[in-house]
This record gives structure tokens, sequence and C-alpha cells, in this order.
């Protein structure tokens, strides 16, 4: 199969090279939502020193994971 060439004469990225970059943007952008939600959540309730931490993390991991998988999953539809 032949490799696609931009108009500048740059090759593009493959598909699967274009989802797991569309995971990571995602899950960069999930992840300082979480930190900002997950931040306020967690004072309000309460939390502080190393729960604190903990549960922000938390909350930081679970949103850059879901956004990053959908962000990955709209990539791959544009492929």
């Amino acid at each position: 199969m032949p490799v696609s060439v931009g108009p500048y004469g740059q090759a593009q990225p493959s598909c699967v090279d274009r989802v797991k970059m569309g995971f990571m943007m995602g899950f960069a952008v999930g992840m300082a939502a979480g930190a900002m939600f997950g931040t306020f959540s967690c004072l309000r309730i309460g939390m502080r020193g190393r729960e604190l931490m903990g549960g922000v993390g938390k909350t930081m991991m679970q949103s850059g994971g879901t956004f990053g998988t959908f962000m990955a999953i709209g990539m791959g539809i544009r492929c």
C-alpha cells in the first residue's frame, strides 16, 4: 500500500498514529479538567493532605482515561 503524501512532500500519519494522538490529546485535556473539578469536589467535602492528593489524582486519571478514549474513538472514525 503506497504512503500518502501531503501537499509539501511529507508523509501523512497512519490511522493507528492518529488514534494514539487522539487518545493522548484527550487524556491531557481530561487530566486538566479532572484537576480542576477534582480539586474543587475534594476540598468541598473536606479532604486535606495526602487524602486530597489521592482523591485529585484518582479523579484526574478517571477523567483523562474517559476523555482520551472518546477522543481516540472519534479519531478512529475519521480515518
